[in-house]
């Protein structure tokens, strides 16, 4: 058994990221005070970035951070629930995989509507006068409630987490630290191209995001 490297470093400090800004915007969103509502808004400034980069990178990059490496058709999800799926897997499993998803689309949604939040008191959205009032208010409603989901969907990863590293040993931390773990077989990944490319497009992502909340 060799130590193969199967996440690079750009989805490595994307997943960490993202978990820091993530906390950060939740804390500040239940606490709801004028300094943490600044704290808010940046935070999610930086997930929005995030979550943009991942999607691209999802699309473009090479090895198990692919999309088209780890979304599985129902029949093989339904294979590995029953036990049937003798391949190994590198990266997210076919249950992981869909968990990825929702907690993107999620994020993306929520990030998305509080551009155009508006809580009637003393904060406003950088998009809000883009919309109508009523609209606003609608999406300030979404972004309320998605809040909800968000937290069950962190909290279902985190059960799942424990659950790989209590009961089938699989340390998914560490290896979501280092980048590597063990398999019989892997196909290697040039780490510092993917390094390269994954900092151009971050840079991209941070310009996307300053401009849209600040020349629309």
């Amino acid at each position: 058994m060799e130590k193969k490297l199967i996440w690079t470093i750009p989805v490595r400090l994307f997943h960490w990221l993202l978990f820091v800004f993530v906390s950060i915007s939740l804390y500040t969103g239940f606490e709801g005070g004028i300094t943490e509502m600044d704290y808010h808004m940046l935070s999610g400034y930086c997930v929005l970035t995030l979550i943009l980069f991942r999607v691209i990178w999802g699309l473009i990059a090479k090895g198990s951070a692919r999309f088209s490496h780890f979304l599985k058709s129902p029949g093989i999800i339904w294979r590995y629930i029953k036990g049937q799926e003798p391949k190994p897997i590198v990266g997210h499993n076919p249950l992981g995989a869909l968990s990825v998803v929702a907690i993107l689309m999620a994020l993306l949604l929520q990030t998305s509507t509080g551009l155009f939040a508006n809580d009637d008191i003393f904060l406003e959205g950088p998009l809000t006068h883009l919309v109508s009032y009523g609209t606003s208010r609608q999406l300030t409603a979404i972004h309320k409630n998605n809040m909800w989901l968000i937290c069950f969907l962190v909290g279902l990863h985190l059960l799942a987490v424990l659950y790989y590293e209590i009961i089938k040993k699989d340390r998914l931390v560490l290896t979501m630290i280092t980048g590597k773990k063990q398999l019989a077989a892997a196909t290697g990944t040039n780490e510092q191209h993917q390094l390269l490319l994954g900092l151009v497009l971050i840079v991209i992502c941070s310009a996307s995001t300053y401009c849209l909340v600040t020349y629309l």
